[in-house]
């Protein structure tokens, strides 16, 4: 099934180390971090970055069915909404997407890709939506949907930390002493902590308020004490919430792409590459250190922006 989905949906062998970019150390002396880019965004222009390792698993559970569709959750920016649309029109899923609020006069450019993939759009309040966790409420929804494989908020549950820890095992991880990455739902923070090496920091840079401790992350306590020993979590960088953009991250971002021609996303990675140059102006990393950088993709969540706002 990993071959079928790897046919249908990326199309080519995927060379995952020529992902990597170097980043221009500004302090150049021997001892300063070395750090890397992981440019998943590069994978595929729309199932981008970490929603395909998320996905993998729940879409190869769904084909199981004999007849198989899908529901999952997300706002009207998600990107895991639109990933999971597309994958579903490839492989030929019927796919429900659940809506936080209620339908606006103007789809967003995410939802109007999401419903031309052939995703059915179900609006619903944000009190009810509050409930997509909750046994007695997915209950509900198999019973109003008999049959169909149900795929939690940002391919979370144990599939798709299990398919994040895929993303360590196509390049050579085990030289990187810290491995950052953006925190949403933290389903690719568990499965890089658990896909690490021992000795190995995962660095996670929450993107919502809210997510400033391990145990609102890893709520069901699957990492073991040791693995807990590898995490650091910098929750100073959220702008204020998620999605939040001020013009202070704007212009972070345009910079960054001019210094180094990585775009970065409004929501997720310009937030990370921020906390990054903040670290290491801060020395936060020991000297000698080698850092790898997680581009988790996302770049679609900048339609929200007026034209002009970024360089890219």
């Amino acid at each position: 099934m990993d071959n079928l989905l790897m046919d249908n949906l990326l199309t080519q062998p995927v060379d995952y180390p020529s992902f990597i970019q170097h980043l221009p150390k500004k302090d150049r002396t021997a001892q300063a971090p070395e750090a890397d880019v992981l440019r998943l965004d590069r994978l595929h222009p729309v199932i981008s970055g970490n929603k395909w390792f998320k996905l993998k698993g729940h879409l190869r559970q769904a084909h199981l069915s004999p007849d198989p569709a899908i529901l999952t959750f997300g706002g009207a920016w998600s990107n895991h909404l639109v990933a999971t649309a597309f994958a579903a029109k490839q492989l030929g899923l019927r796919a429900m997407g659940i809506i936080r609020g209620e339908r606006p006069s103007k789809l967003s450019a995410t939802l109007e890709d999401a419903a031309a993939y052939g995703m059915s759009l179900i609006f619903i309040s944000r009190e009810e939506y509050a409930r997509k966790e909750q046994t007695d409420y997915l209950d509900e929804l198999s019973s109003t949907y008999p049959g169909v494989y149900i795929i939690p908020e940002g391919g979370g549950g144990e599939a798709g930390i299990l398919g994040s820890e895929d993303i360590l095992r196509g390049i050579n991880a085990a030289i990187y002493t810290h491995i950052l990455c953006a925190i949403g739902t933290g389903t690719t923070f568990l499965g890089l902590v658990r896909g690490s090496s021992p000795g190995q920091q995962i660095i996670g840079v929450p993107v919502l308020k809210g997510f400033d401790t391990l145990e609102a992350i890893d709520k069901d306590h699957i990492l073991s004490p040791e693995l807990r020993s590898r995490c650091r979590l910098l929750p100073d960088f959220h702008f204020g919430g998620y999605a939040r953009h001020p013009q202070q991250l704007l212009d972070f971002m345009n910079h960054f792409y001019r210094e180094t021609g990585i775009p970065t996303d409004i929501v997720y990675t310009g937030k990370l590459f921020y906390a990054l140059e903040q670290g290491l102006s801060q020395s936060l990393f020991p000297a000698h250190s080698r850092l790898l950088i997680i581009h988790s993709g996302g770049l679609q969540g900048n339609q929200s922006l007026p034209p002009g706002k970024l360089d890219f």
